[in-house]
């Protein structure tokens, strides 16, 4: 007995402990409530008409093509009947109507439709749009619009809660909410955007969506997700707000954005590489060529320099470097710490503008003779005398990454000599051929690989 009473105070005094856990963990989640009051009113669904022409021409089928083959591209229309479908989401940013998106989301539209938490309907102007940072401006005729508030993704921190507002699956104002994963994230063909990853779920529709902060500040565009499903696997990713807003009044003001370029081809720095060029950790950018004529030639940049810092910011990783000067307005200066020979050097560096055209993504680790596309995932470059007399013209396959040339079996090395029935006789006419193919459907490519021709079929699918 004596026991048994010894005991109950100390079970009192557990689940007392216990409770007191529970009420202070609840009280530590944030109420997102307010929030989602204040800032879904400036959130907007977004939907496009596409006429059946353009519908087609997504396949790559003539307008004119007979009827019956219009059943294996999706439902069949009736000719002149318009396709419209719900595509994802935006949020408006001034009074008088300017609202952002994902390029992803309006591309190839004929009409846009907005549509208002209050349930009207507006007809949309595209402004401008950058597939680079898949990034739109709309317009929209109306006024005393409610809009959001604009935070600093620069001073998002890992681990911070954020929340997110769109339309996944067509559901409208649907808000998730979870924290930042990481920031400054690369992804494959994307090169200009420091990516906040996030574990939102976003799902089909939230592209566009804003990404909010407790503040309820903007501080990111929702824009893509890591899946093996379809479907929302944890892992999401928004483009940083600050990086937007530079697009967005860009788009605005001269229709068209204009990046930095610095000049160089660059790789990882590992360990071995560490130690061989005598730093003390694995960090920055190895330039691996100078561009001729380039920024970084004229600035005295050379083979085997290691940039460390660029305008006082540490380079981690060679992903860091083409994030800060694509940032950077042409033709401003801005400092480059390398280091040469295990000495440390600082340099001045009068940023240029981002050559246009399919390389142009990637020009900074692109030479004169060699470009990468983004499209199809391969960087090419002109044969030499010896190689053009042994296989023909074409282009050399000297690099690939994930995209429709790795899925079609192409390896370093390939001879491309013809792409979609025309002929390829230089870097030019590749870029060329390849900006002008047809979206979501195959074209032939044949390529010389040592010494046999081959047709392979290759899936354009954006």
């Amino acid at each position: 007995m004596i026991l048994v009473k010894s005991i109950r105070p100390v079970g009192a005094l557990v689940l007392f402990w216990l409770m007191a856990l529970s009420v202070s963990a609840k009280a530590s989640l944030p109420d997102f409530r307010d929030l989602v009051k204040e800032t879904s009113p400036a959130v907007v669904n977004i939907s496009t008409v596409q006429h059946q022409s353009n519908s087609m021409r997504r396949y790559g089928l003539p307008d004119d093509v007979p009827e019956i083959f219009r059943h294996f591209f999706g439902a069949p229309m009736p000719r002149g009947q318009q396709e419209q479908s719900s595509l994802g989401s935006g949020f408006i940013v001034s009074k008088d109507g300017y609202i952002l998106t994902n390029n992803h989301v309006v591309q190839g539209a004929d009409e846009i439709i907005v549509r208002l938490n209050d349930r009207r309907e507006l007809d949309a102007t595209l402004i401008g749009a950058d597939p680079s940072s898949d990034l739109a401006v709309l317009k929209v005729e109306a006024d005393d619009l409610p809009t959001v508030e604009l935070g600093n993704s620069d001073k998002l921190e890992v681990g911070e809660w954020v929340v997110a507002i769109g339309s996944p699956f067509g559901f409208d104002y649907s808000v998730t909410a979870g924290i930042v994963s990481a920031k400054g994230r690369s992804l494959p063909r994307e090169n200009y955007v420091p990516f906040i990853q996030t574990d939102v779920a976003i799902n089909p529709g939230n592209s566009g969506g804003p990404l909010f902060n407790l503040d309820g500040e903007v501080v990111g565009i929702n824009s893509q997700i890591y899946t093996r499903s379809g479907g929302f696997m944890g892992v999401s990713f928004a483009i940083p707000i600050n990086v937007a807003m530079n697009v967005a009044e860009q788009l605005k003001e001269r229709g068209k954005v204009s990046r930095g370029w610095l000049g160089v081809v660059i790789q990882e720095v590992n360990k071995d590489l560490a130690e061989s060029f005598g730093l003390d950790k694995a960090a920055g950018a190895l330039v691996a060529q100078v561009v001729p004529g380039s920024p970084a030639e004229e600035a005295g940049l050379q083979n085997g320099d290691i940039i460390t810092h660029f305008n006082g910011n540490p380079i981690q990783l060679s992903s860091d470097l083409p994030h800060q000067v694509g940032r950077v307005k042409p033709g401003t200066e801005a400092d480059v710490r390398v280091v040469r020979n295990g000495k440390r050097k600082n340099l001045e560096v009068e940023i240029g503008v981002l050559p246009d055209g399919d390389g142009a993504e990637l020009a900074s680790a692109n030479g004169p003779d060699e470009q990468f596309s983004n499209r199809l995932g391969v960087l090419v470059a002109e044969l030499s005398d010896a190689r053009r007399k042994r296989d023909g013209d074409g282009v050399v396959i000297k690099q690939i990454q994930r995209g429709p040339a790795s899925m079609a079996g192409l390896i370093n090395g390939d001879v491309i000599t013809m792409l979609n029935g025309q002929p390829v006789r230089s870097v030019d006419d590749f870029h060329r051929i390849v900006k002008e193919l047809p979206s979501n459907r195959s074209v032939p490519v044949r390529i010389v690989r040592r010494g046999s021709a081959m047709f392979v079929a290759l899936q354009v699918n954006d």
